[in-house]
């Protein structure tokens, strides 16, 4: 069997049925039949590490077909909002109150000393890492420190399309530079479009932080609406409860017929904020056609720094966000770095996470979480064939769970990534699938295909 040629059997599929077995056949890449099987997984269900099926699996993959005996495929995990290009720099930029603006300060002065080379590594590195847990696609937003001098922020664009290059075929990524705001010069405005240019996939920001953030918000709307490309926004990641730049983004978006191209990110002042006023903005977000991403473990680590006794969380509303219908992913925002000195790229992790911060327990809330890391962030990048079906591309990640509960009760090790019909990586020692694994050391974030 080529590994352009798949054909699995007793597959669950927790996205589509977890009650069910499947059986799976995929050609050049791309699945061609799905099929619910009539005969059920036989003994008792009990865990078992895959590694104990190699021997099984090998005689079987012989024979043309693996048997995942109940174990569980997954099409391959959306990570909505990642900073790769930070991401790792922690040793060379520290935060010693760990806030959120002691975190931009630090890192802005140290931008100018990091090398095209150090920002490529990073961002290589971090997106490899972010794989070997099952990601498959990455939206990052990208340090555009046009104030550091236009040299010093186009090191960053350059840098993440060539990883983006170099990378095809194994994640795909979304680029979007974080806009800089407070009254731009036509050179700053016209760095920005040149940026564009390139190969940026949309427009990025921060504008509550701006002393003039309607302006902010008006420019970046009109740039993006004349190039045609998307925005995604940091929004309100403050515990200030008058930070409700998220209501100015929701009426330009209908002024510009932009429902369903505009991402809002954290949005953690909802929560700070008056009941009342939280329900009318989460309405407005949901009637204008808004998209959201929440970050729980970066906010949980930023927000709250000047309380004492009973300290904010910074999360934002998420089961309010839920309830409303309002599409709301979670992501890992970013990794050892001065803004988080935690994280890997895993979205399991981030799901426990915000199941905590959430009080997410249920089955059918942690059902609602593995959507929130699958198949809502892919809407929300406006992914195209994506998902565990006919003629789709065949990406996904085999996972040591047996049922959705067990992701995040477990967070089980055993993964193993394929792209397009690939194999690309595992985890699982002994394995049945003939990959050698990843090189996950801090020095070398090596792939290897099989």
């Amino acid at each position: 069997m080529s590994a352009r040629e798949l054909h699995f059997i007793n597959v669950t599929l927790p996205l589509s049925d977890e009650r069910g077995l499947f059986e799976l056949k995929a050609v050049g890449g791309r699945w061609t039949s799905i099929v619910p099987q009539e005969t059920v997984l036989s003994g008792d269900g009990s865990f078992v590490p895959m590694s104990a099926l190699a021997g099984e699996m090998s005689r079987l993959k012989a024979a043309g077909r693996i048997d995942l005996q109940g174990y569980m495929m997954l099409p391959g995990f959306v990570d909505a909002h990642m900073h790769l290009d930070k991401a790792y720099s922690l040793s060379q930029v520290g935060n010693a109150s760990g806030t959120l603006l002691e975190a931009i300060a630090n890192y802005g002065a140290a931008a100018p000393s990091f090398s095209k080379e150090d920002i490529r590594g990073r961002i290589r590195k971090a997106a490899l890492r972010a794989l070997s847990y099952g990601t498959t696609t990455i939206r990052t937003h990208l340090d555009f420190r046009l104030r550091s001098g236009i040299e010093v922020a186009f090191r960053t664009i350059y840098a993440a399309l060539e990883v983006r290059e170099e990378l095809k075929g194994i994640v795909d990524m979304q680029l979007f530079p974080m806009c800089p705001y407070d009254r731009l010069t036509t050179a700053e405005q016209d760095a920005i479009e040149e940026a564009l240019r390139l190969g940026m996939d949309g427009m990025g920001g921060a504008p509550h932080l701006s002393e003039t953030p309607e302006s902010d918000i008006d420019r970046i709307f009109a740039t993006a609406a004349r190039w045609g490309k998307p925005i995604d926004l940091h929004a309100d990641e403050s515990d200030d409860p008058s930070k409700q730049t998220v209501a100015y983004i929701a009426e330009k978006a209908v002024e510009y017929g932009y429902g369903g191209k505009v991402t809002v990110d954290h949005l953690c002042s909802l929560s700070a904020m008056d009941t009342r006023r939280a329900e009318e903005i989460i309405g407005r977000i949901k009637a204008t056609g808004l998209s959201a991403v929440t970050l729980p473990p970066v906010n949980m680590y930023l927000q709250g720094r000047g309380d004492s006794g009973l300290i904010r969380r910074g999360t934002t509303r998420i089961r309010e966000l839920l309830d409303a219908q309002v599409p709301l992913a979670v992501a890992s925002d970013n990794i050892q770095d001065p803004f988080h000195p935690f994280g890997q790229g895993d979205l399991l992790k981030i799901g426990l996470v915000t199941a905590y911060a959430a009080h997410m327990g249920s089955s059918a809330d942690l059902h609602a979480l593995l959507r929130m890391m699958t198949e809502v962030p892919a809407g929300i990048l406006g992914l195209t064939g994506y998902g565990i079906a006919e003629g789709h591309s065949a990406d996904f990640v085999l996972i040591d769970a047996l049922r959705a509960d067990d992701l995040f009760t477990e967070l089980p090790v055993g993964r193993t990534v394929y792209k397009q019909g690939r194999p690309l990586y595992t985890s699982v020692q002994q394995s049945a699938w003939g990959l050698e694994e990843l090189d996950r050391t801090e020095e070398q974030a090596q792939y290897r295909l099989a």
